[in-house]
């Protein structure tokens, strides 16, 4: 018997209850993590007030932790007993203190990087790594625009872009956030309300605009965010913080200069296991040569994942944040 966070329902964050569920011994293919750090995400909200469909009721919410493997399938030979381990793109129900898991989504952890910073930076990592190198691959001398700069992936994203020689424009909602994103390699920080984010991307860019956006947001900033791009510009919407974006017709990408759309996911791009390892060990190296630094800005224990979720969604959280089992 462990404890976990499940909810019932869909709704807001009151619906997450601290409840006693029951572990089974691994299957041939599974391992038994003990947790010690839990990512939270954005996604975490999606799933618990149903903007994504959540497997049956009831559902452990959570893709990220860092932990210890205490028991393995027979058929295992990803993970041994006692490694140290990080997922990131398991299936859903990491908000417990142990779980089973399939042994090919486990990541071994780097000796040099604490279970806590592991999980801090996974999912939100992995995800700067497909938007920055394959959704649209940046290039040395490029400006572009990457909305909630100040949040896990904004933080993780604009340092990895500034490693790559890229300038980011941040969007942040206010000034103590605009010198947090300044301070992790953003090179211009527009705040919600004080500027108007289009006409900021058009004076710092000379007229041009950017070649990509990158879209967190989604209700609220999607159409000014097509305003900001160049033409044959690519405009990636890769969260909905505000809401799902309203239909619209099609033809209005063409009217703004032929734009590219894309709705990206990280489990689409780490779904075998090579590319899992492959984007995780570029990840690590670059956390590890001091590029990007991960900085847990806020840490809850486990029951208190509801008042998480409440200043996760108002927006009182900065970069990234850890549960505590």
């Amino acid at each position: 018997m462990a404890k976990a966070i499940q909810f019932h329902e869909t709704g807001g964050p009151d619906v997450l209850r601290w409840e006693d569920v029951q572990i089974s011994d691994p299957g041939p293919e599974e391992a038994l993590i003990r947790h010690t750090a839990i990512g939270l995400n954005f996604i975490d909200c999606y799933f618990r007030d149903g903007t994504y469909p959540s497997p049956q009721l009831p559902v452990i919410p959570g893709f990220e932790a860092a932990g210890v493997v205490e028991a393995v399938g027979g058929a295992v030979n990803e993970v041994a007993v006692g490694d140290r381990v990080v997922y990131g793109t398991a299936p859903i129900g990491a908000y417990c203190e142990s779980r089973l898991i399939p042994a090919d989504k486990l990541v071994p952890i780097p000796d040099d990087i604490d279970d806590t910073r592991a999980a801090a930076m996974l999912l939100q990592g992995m995800t700067a790594h497909y938007l920055l190198h394959r959704t649209f691959q940046v290039q040395s001398g490029q400006t572009v625009l990457f909305h909630a700069a100040a949040g896990g992936v904004g933080l993780i994203a604009s340092q990895w872009a500034k490693h790559l020689g890229v300038k980011v424009i941040g969007t942040v909602s206010s000034p103590e956030k605009a010198e947090i994103a300044s301070s992790h390699g953003c090179e211009h920080a527009i705040i919600y309300g004080k500027d108007t984010f289009v006409d900021r991307v058009k004076e710092i860019t000379n007229g041009a605009g950017v070649p990509v956006v990158y879209d967190s947001v989604g209700k609220e900033t999607f159409y000014e965010s097509l305003d900001c791009l160049s033409p044959l510009g690519t405009m990636v919407l890769f969260g909905y913080a505000s809401g799902p974006v309203t239909p619209f017709d099609i033809n209005l990408l063409a009217s703004k200069g032929s734009l590219f759309l894309t709705r990206p996911s990280l489990f689409n791009y780490v779904a075998t296991r090579s590319d899992l390892l492959e984007t995780a060990n570029a990840l690590f190296n670059v956390v590890r040569c001091g590029a990007i630094k991960i900085e847990i800005h806020q840490t809850y224990p486990l029951d208190k994942a509801a008042q998480a979720h409440r200043d996760l969604q108002s927006r009182r959280t900065t970069g990234s944040t850890v549960l505590i089992p």
